[in-house]
């Protein structure tokens, strides 16, 4: 089970899910008609670390958050 969050503006509720990799759940979130341009945009993180891999496996209890880009100064 993988722990996501949503901060910012994208304002989603967290989901736990049951998935092994970054690419299943990219699947999964694409089903969002409101997230599919968030996520062209977003960095992915894994327990703080920004991953860019599909292929990238989770363990049981990661923390994933989807970070959009942010302005400010």
């Amino acid at each position: 089970m993988i722990f996501v969050e949503f901060p910012g503006p994208i304002q989603k509720e967290n989901l736990e899910l049951d998935i092994a990799n970054l690419e299943e759940l990219k699947e999964i979130l694409n089903q969002d008609e409101s997230l599919k341009e968030w996520l062209k945009i977003c960095a992915v993180l894994v327990n703080d670390e920004i991953i860019t891999d599909p292929k990238t496996k989770f363990n049981n209890g990661d923390r994933v958050v989807i970070l959009a880009p942010v302005c400010g100064g």
